[in-house]
């Protein structure tokens, strides 16, 4: 079926970390080479395997995209850069709408203005700042709230 959202299996793994790579390293250019390394091996060494994940699969069931979340806060969304402007990354937002209920949650680099404006066409609204981000580099964070009345 194309289009479809699964669950994480562990087979799609490095496929899924290819994608995050390939997706940070246009998105987030802000980051050093160095900056990537560290958090690739965060991904790569068990941060999928620590959120809930969804994966958006194309006609040949192949990842496109995937979204991690931890309760209601969406802890990660990357799409394969092939693929982004497809509508995947918005997908998977209603997916998670739809499983989570009317309160999601979800920090996004300040510097990552094409993430930010991402989530403010979904209603998403600014809530709170942070000066680091989650390993305490200095990645300001802004921390956006969805809401459904």
């Amino acid at each position: 079926m194309p289009d479809e959202i699964t669950p994480y299996q562990d087979e799609d793994h490095d496929r899924l970390v290819d994608i995050w790579y390939r997706a940070v390293r246009l998105t987030h250019t802000f980051l050093s080479d160095s900056d990537l390394q560290f958090y690739r091996s965060i991904v790569q060494n068990g941060a999928l395997k620590e959120v809930e994940i969804w994966v958006g699969r194309n006609e040949r069931e192949e990842p496109t995209g995937f979204i991690g979340l931890d309760g209601t806060k969406i802890e990660m969304l990357f799409v394969d850069p092939e693929c982004h402007g497809m509508g995947i990354g918005s997908r998977l937002i209603k997916h998670v709408q739809k499983l989570k209920g009317s309160t999601v949650q979800v920090d996004v680099n300040e510097q990552n203005e094409g993430a930010c404006a991402f989530y403010k066409r979904f209603g998403f609204v600014q809530t709170g700042r942070s000066e680091l981000d989650g390993s305490g580099r200095p990645f300001p964070l802004l921390h956006l709230e969805f809401r459904s009345t």
